[in-house]
């Protein structure tokens, strides 16, 4: 099997060559002009954190930009590439049109291609003129002499030009063009949610070579070496953004909480560093769009291991008195929460989603939202990995997933272990 995969890949990579050939991608768009000029540099500032890229291209107690933040995927480890303005190890050398072919083109300053572990597929939409405010601010930054790690990846993944074949396939670079029938909002939600943001990256699923599916666009997706799921911003059964009122949505994506719930796992970071920075009209822009692709479909059904009928009674009996205990003090007896504070469980469609992960997840591990200055002091959980066994958890999740007005399936002790992150084999 894993013969015919290697075959395949190198017979795609021969096909793709002819193909690239005879559909060669446009000439890059001419630069509207790199000034320096404050008012650039500050909106070049604002435009990276929107596009999170201090999240990514940051270390944990690094200097900001100088990357080496190591990124694991199912291929292997990359490590995020200094952008600071360092003419050794950094982006210093390079020009405007340099950092337009990397988010235009997904290409790097000697023409090879990266990985799309950077979302250039996202960033090709960005303008020009955006892009050029963006190289004007990290031309400010400090530079910071940090040399870029190579990637880690397995054979063949660690060949580099058969990013072409993965290209050809996946990848159409073209800047974003509004929609003559929807409004200015609309068009710039738009903009922002399907460039910058590029939110599909971690809320559509992914095939086997690692591309977001065409047909399951915003339609929820695991990140599976981080262990969470992403949810679907199109189903109401996962989200219920179609249900959210628009100040709903900006108060969750602006402060990480709101009356309906709050952001916990890789969602909290994304609001620490990009979504708490956002203006409010932005915001609103962006919930303005995603409202309008929010749907009532049911999502697909997940493979899980179901229990029987005694063994789901016998763990909601348990999961009733291990609720009590641990949990109804903060959540509260009947799972109604403290609006802000401790989020509501009762009716809570991130609990009742088809795919537990998330809600083991936060028992096993714990949490807290982001700071935020409309959340300054975020309340946590505390985690209970070492408290309770797998029966436990399982018995305590399945009885939330299935109490005041909740309705998912149980939870077998074995998908705790999943979520661990211990192997079951």
């Amino acid at each position: 099997m894993k013969r015919f995969i290697l075959g395949a890949v190198f017979a795609l990579a021969i096909v793709a060559v002819g193909v690239y050939m005879l559909t060669r991608e446009q000439p890059q768009a001419p630069s509207m002009g790199v000034t320096g000029e404050q008012s650039q540099v500050i909106r070049g500032e604002y435009l990276a954190r929107v596009g999170d890229c201090y999240a990514c291209h940051t270390l944990r107690g690094g200097a900001p930009y100088a990357g080496g933040l190591e990124m694991a995927t199912p291929f292997g480890s990359l490590y995020t590439t200094n952008i600071t303005p360092d003419p050794d190890t950094g982006i210093g050398k390079w020009t405007a049109d340099d950092f337009w072919a990397a988010l235009h083109d997904g290409k790097s300053k000697d023409g090879s291609f990266l990985y799309p572990a950077m979302p250039y597929t996202n960033y090709t939409k960005v303008t020009r003129e955006d892009s050029d405010a963006m190289y004007a601010y990290f031309r400010t930054v400090k530079p910071a002499r940090l040399a870029n790690r190579p990637p880690a990846l397995g054979f063949p993944y660690n060949q580099r030009q058969l990013m072409l074949g993965w290209r050809t396939l996946y990848f159409k670079p073209g800047v974003y063009q509004d929609n003559p029938k929807q409004s200015k909002e609309w068009n710039r939600g738009a903009y922002l949610v399907e460039g910058l943001g590029h939110c599909n990256a971690c809320h559509s699923a992914r095939n086997a070579l690692g591309a977001v599916s065409a047909d399951d666009q915003y339609a929820g997706g695991l990140i599976p070496v981080q262990n969470w799921y992403a949810p679907s911003l199109t189903s109401n059964r996962e989200t219920g953004l179609g249900g959210w009122d628009i100040k709903e949505i900006v108060e969750l994506l602006r402060t990480g909480v709101s009356t309906r719930g709050a952001v916990y796992g890789p969602m909290s970071a994304v609001v620490q560093h990009s979504l708490q920075e956002t203006s409010l009209s932005d915001l609103t822009a962006m919930a303005t769009y995603l409202k309008s692709i929010a749907q009532t479909g049911e999502p697909p059904e997940v493979p899980q291991v179901r229990t029987t009928v005694a063994q789901t009674d016998a763990m909601l009996a348990a999961g009733a008195k291990l609720y009590e205990k641990h949990c109804a003090d903060c959540h509260q007896p009947k799972g109604e929460g403290v609006p802000r504070v401790y989020p509501p469980l009762a009716n809570n469609q991130s609990i009742a989603m088809a795919l537990p992960i998330n809600a083991i997840r936060i028992v096993l591990n714990g949490g807290f939202p982001p700071s935020t200055e409309g959340n300054p002091r975020p309340y946590g959980m505390p985690p209970f990995a070492y408290d309770l066994n797998d029966d436990e958890v399982a018995a305590v999740v399945t009885f939330i997933r299935q109490s005041w007005g909740n309705r998912a399936p149980a939870v077998a002790p074995v998908e705790i272990a999943r979520g661990r992150g211990v192997p079951i084999d």
